[in-house]
């Protein structure tokens, strides 16, 4: 099965188009929010310089909801994903 990966329009320049990215979890159908992330870098590296810092944490600006839940709430990128879950990646809005 796997995990489905949503992007907004905003970040879709850098994920060739792609508005949805599927990802394989591996055997256990559980892996940290880290590893999903990590897979979605390896295919797309301008993708992961807009998600995270040079330290592979998330940047200030980007919300991750793992289902309903954002994941700074929960266990950061060590929140567990599981087989069929969504992962949407929302860049928050400033402006004035």
């Amino acid at each position: 099965m796997g995990v489905n990966v949503v992007l907004p329009q905003v970040l879709r320049n850098d994920s060739d188009g792609a508005a949805q990215v599927a990802l394989a979890l591996g055997e256990d159908g559980q892996v940290p929010l880290r590893r999903v992330l990590d897979e979605l870098a390896r295919r797309y590296p301008r993708l992961d310089r807009r998600l995270r810092d040079e330290r592979g944490e998330l940047r200030r600006y980007v919300n991750v909801f793992v289902g309903d839940d954002e994941c700074r709430s929960r266990a950061g990128l060590e929140t567990p994903v599981t087989d069929g879950a969504e992962v949407r990646v929302l860049p928050s809005v400033a402006g004035g």
